[in-house]
């Protein structure tokens, strides 16, 4: 979604009345609806700030990669809530089936999260290696280094607003042969991702250990764990990776790449995934 701005746009001694086209950035509030039949219960889960669309993915994606559901199997429907009179499109409600029950003991950190800053509060590595179904893959996925120079010019290319706007952030999964298989923007970089894995698990695409992950930005902790989360095992970032982002990734054998411009790339954990030669 993109808004239109007036601005005054000034160069050197000139200045003149436009407009200016802006990522649109707008609360969601992910409600959860569980429970038997005679006894449904509604728990606010998470407030994130986002760029409307894909939301349905986005809470999907969300309440999978924090290991509060463990499949799309479990989710009767996920729409926005019609019942609330302001904000109805900011508001999003995920239905469990009533034989399934979440992992709410995986929520251990206050779920107020923003666009630039999600996992701050996690309690520890070992909490997201309880919670991941998909930490003992042993795959010998792995990709080329000539191939991995040309994946974030497929990604950009594909990415509609940020041409518009560059205000936005984006997740791309490819196959290990180049193909772009999924695209997600966000202004938010965590929410890109949830998008992008709440797509793939409404197609039953997980795991996703024969996939490569691209994201536009930086690598950060969290980015690295809804990854994990989702069986990826390789993952190229355009920016640089945290500390901590390169710790995990070496916790779950993950290959995490960063600075991925040009004919160039640094490989911080798990390299035998990349073949140089």
């Amino acid at each position: 979604m993109i808004d239109e701005i007036p601005v005054i746009k000034v160069r050197a001694l000139e200045y003149a009345d436009t407009t200016d086209e802006l990522a649109a950035e707008e609360p969601l509030e992910i409600r959860l609806e569980y429970g038997p039949d005679f006894h449904r219960e509604v728990k606010n889960i998470s407030v994130t700030m986002r760029t409307p669309g894909n939301d349905a993915e986005l809470a999907v994606g969300f309440l999978f990669t924090e290991g509060i559901i463990r499949s799309v199997d479990e989710v009767m429907f996920a729409r926005h809530n019609f019942d609330c009179t302001e904000n109805r499109q900011n508001v999003i409600q995920v239905s469990l089936k009533s034989n399934f029950i979440p992992n709410l003991n995986s929520a251990d950190r206050n779920f107020y999260t923003t666009s630039s800053c999600g996992v701050c509060g996690k309690s520890s590595i070992g909490s997201i290696r309880t919670a991941n179904q998909f930490n003992q893959l042993t795959d010998d996925n792995s990709i080329s280094a000539t191939l991995m120079y040309t994946l974030p010019g497929l990604l950009c290319e594909q990415q509609e607003i940020f041409e518009q706007t560059g205000g936005l952030h984006a997740s791309a999964l490819f196959s290990s042969y180049g193909e772009l298989l999924l695209v997600r923007e966000d202004v938010g970089r965590h929410n890109a991702l949830d998008k992008l894995i709440g797509a793939a698990l409404n197609e039953e695409m997980l795991p996703l250990n024969d996939k490569v992950l691209i994201l536009s930005g930086r690598a950060s902790f969290e980015l690295v764990q809804k990854a994990a989360m989702a069986g990826i095992n390789i993952i190229a970032a355009v920016g640089a990776p945290s500390t901590l982002a390169v710790q995990l990734a070496n916790e779950f054998n993950i290959t995490l790449c960063g600075f991925l411009r040009g004919q160039r790339f640094n490989i911080y954990t798990s390299p035998r995934r990349i073949i140089l030669t």
